[in-house]
């Protein structure tokens, strides 16, 4: 799997830290290391237990290797997951990448044209629109889909069509740009989505582990995130905020890969 290439590259730096501060919040989940740097990944809610108590090392991570942590990210458990990306998104957002730059436009990024056809792997809403009138046609795959027929029923003849996740079998090879969530790297359904996609593909969200081992897997950008100002994200994750709380704290980047 890509995760486990990824974990293996960060591996020697995971060994050399700690476990200083976790925060699992509704939106997102947030680790701090002891040399400062913290990582995000996001809480599939949908995905966790509905007993009270959804991890059972809580109240026992703090101090815990940092390595021993990340490998958290290989687990079928949504949130043990999650703990383990945002650990390697930690050492991820203190290493410079070749063409990252600060400023972003996905739809001249991704080079997204009139005749194209764009998959859209998880709900963007503040994307859509832009993306709907720079191409020929979207197509957005979403696994919660009941979470956003209530949204399509608002406006009927304006929103965006939403497909289950298992059309991504039928439509995806059709794109000639991709946009997949960071969040199949916690799912484990990156793989299998990069095997389909035949044209350009980028991974969104804050979730992203800004690593260039995804351009031999055909991903070309990445927008992804680094956390500046690691004690307002704790806070805000600990509140139940996210990306659109997390102000001047969180950095959005754009990394173009070389293949």
């Amino acid at each position: 799997m890509i995760i486990e290439e990824i974990l293996d590259s960060v591996k020697q730096e995971l060994e050399a830290r700690a476990v200083e501060d976790i925060r699992i919040g509704l939106g997102y989940t947030a680790v701090k290391l002891d040399d400062g740097s913290c990582g995000l990944a996001a809480t599939m809610r949908d995905e966790i237990s509905a007993c009270c108590t959804v991890l059972e090392k809580a109240g026992a991570l703090r101090n815990e290797r940092a390595d021993s942590l990340a490998e958290l990210a290989l687990s079928p458990d949504g949130l043990e997951a999650a703990l383990g990306v945002a650990t390697i998104n930690a050492i991820l957002g203190r290493r410079p990448l070749e063409g990252e730059c600060e400023a972003s436009e996905i739809v001249r990024d991704l080079g997204i044209a009139k005749g194209d056809a764009v998959g859209m792997i998880g709900y963007f809403g503040p994307l859509i629109e832009p993306i709907r009138r720079a191409c020929r046609e979207l197509y957005i795959f979403e696994r919660r889909l009941p979470a956003f027929q209530a949204v399509v029923g608002e406006r009927p003849a304006e929103a965006p069509r939403v497909y289950p996740d298992w059309a991504v079998e039928l439509l995806l090879p059709r794109c000639d740009a991709v946009l997949i969530s960071g969040t199949t790297v916690l799912n484990k359904t990156i793989d299998h989505l990069l095997r389909l996609c035949r044209g350009r593909v980028a991974l969104v969200g804050p979730t992203t582990p800004l690593s260039d081992i995804f351009a031999k897997y055909g991903v070309s950008l990445l927008f992804g995130s680094r956390v500046r100002d690691p004690a307002r994200v704790l806070r805000v994750v600990s509140e139940g905020g996210g990306t659109a709380t997390f102000g001047s704290a969180v950095s959005k980047v754009t990394v173009r890969l070389r293949r």
